[in-house]
């Protein structure tokens, strides 16, 4: 008997960080704590959707016609939850903190663009998480990539 349904329903792709990737990380954080952006990181605090308290994480801030945006490269993470639950955060280098707020991109066209100069910008750096899409991918792989690549448009707060 075959059933269309999964045993199993899908879960969004998410790549966990390995050891190496999660000092990285937390150098990369650090540095941007104490005023040092690498390549234009910067470190993200948002408020944990269960605990209430504020993570934070480096991430690679992507600006785009005039607009900001914070995309996930290994997709359905913790901080694209809270993010979602919580609708914005800090972007912070050193003693500049900027509040924003955020709204998610659909799954569409302005999202593969995003996504393409994203990947010009930051491919050095994450190309491994996208699965063979880069941004020499056509339209239609980078779209077919985009559900698993959160990405929010931010506005930051004056």
């Amino acid at each position: 008997m075959t059933s269309s349904t999964p045993a199993h329903p899908a879960r969004p792709y998410y790549l966990r960080a390995g050891a190496v990737a999660t000092r990285l990380n937390r150098l990369i954080g650090w540095l941007a704590r104490h005023g040092v952006s690498v390549a234009g990181s910067a470190e993200l605090s948002v408020v944990g959707r269960k605990s209430g308290k504020l993570l934070r994480l480096p991430v690679n801030p992507y600006r785009h016609g005039g607009e900001q945006y914070l995309v996930s490269a290994r997709g359905h993470s913790q901080w694209v939850r809270n993010m979602r639950a919580a609708g914005g955060g800090e972007l912070r280098v050193g003693r500049r903190v900027r509040r924003f707020t955020a709204a998610e991109l659909a799954d569409d066209g302005a999202k593969v663009e995003i996504l393409r100069g994203y990947l010009e910008r930051w491919g050095w750096e994450v190309n491994g998480y996208f699965q063979g899409v880069t941004a020499k991918s056509d339209d239609a792989e980078l779209l077919a990539a985009a559900a698993d690549h959160p990405v929010f448009r931010i506005s930051v707060q004056d």
